[in-house]
């Protein structure tokens, strides 16, 4: 049988999301088109006798960061191979800088033989019937404000990730707030809708205080329905505010990285913008 691995082409993007849901990961409405656009050379698709049987991506951040996410093998073809050749032509284009993944953490000793080693747990709380509140200095993010966001968020996460934000703070049917004070921004996060609620990410703070502001104003988007967020199991405060507003938990994943860790740390990471791109 003829087994390919190839670059994904921009409408295949859609099996992967749609795959995605199904594993219960819970994808928004319009991560394929943003995630795809991010970095299209990124996203890969495994294929056998002209059917696409696998999906994975990896995607790398002006090469010096990278993801990998994405990794998913239909039901009735894993344990035969597929997989593992796929995920070694996905971790080529990423394997000699600093890169990370949220794996599933049945995989993790899998990964480790790849060089990835596990640093912490990030974990999925759902919340409902929050009831939100406005702030005098969480205002909406407005495009003159993109450039000092593109700063914030690179003081957080490991590399600037320009395009990225361009595409996803411009989804439709989202909303974007940022905390200003003094002139100066102290966090900024992200609400979205997704096949099931709506979820939190990225959700990056100074410190609890302007979390919980932008968290409550976020929430408001969502009116009352499930709101998912993803946090670092080390974050403390990250932990503090899942447990204020009654959030369950409902499965986590084994953050790994390979060729060292971010020097950016968790401190600021009060939701996880993706666990698909980081």
């Amino acid at each position: 049988m003829a087994f390919i691995i190839r670059n994904m082409k921009p409408e295949e993007m859609k099996i992967a999301v749609d795959w995605a849901a199904k594993e219960g990961w819970n994808p928004g409405l319009s991560d394929g088109n943003v995630f795809y656009n991010s970095d299209p050379e990124g996203f890969f698709v495994a294929e056998l006798d002209g059917e696409i049987i696998g999906v994975k991506s990896a995607v790398n951040y002006n090469n010096e960061f990278g993801f990998m996410g994405f990794y998913i093998i239909k039901p009735e073809f894993r344990g035969k191979g597929y997989g593992y050749d796929l995920w070694k032509h996905a971790f080529n284009r990423v394997k000699s800088i600093l890169s990370g993944m949220d794996g599933v953490v049945e995989q993790q000793n899998n990964y480790m033989k790849s060089g990835y080693k596990l640093f912490y747990r990030q974990m999925r709380y759902e919340g409902m019937n929050i009831k939100g509140e406005e702030t005098e200095n969480v205002i909406n993010i407005s495009p003159d404000l993109f450039e000092q966001i593109v700063s914030y968020d690179s003081k957080v996460f490991p590399s600037e990730r320009r395009k990225f934000l361009s595409l996803w703070l411009n989804q439709k049917e989202i909303s974007s707030k940022v905390l200003i004070e003094d002139g100066d921004i102290k966090g900024y996060g992200v609400i979205r809708p997704c096949v099931k609620g709506f979820k939190i990410g990225p959700l990056f703070a100074d410190d609890f205080d302007s979390a919980e502001k932008l968290f409550l104003s976020l929430v408001i988007f969502a009116e009352g329905k499930e709101v998912y967020l993803d946090i670092p199991q080390v974050n403390e405060d990250a932990n503090r505010l899942i447990k204020k507003y009654g959030m369950n938990y409902v499965f986590e994943t084994a953050r790994m990285y390979n060729n060292g860790s971010p020097k950016t740390g968790t401190d600021k990471v009060f939701g996880v913008t993706t666990f698909e791109l980081g």
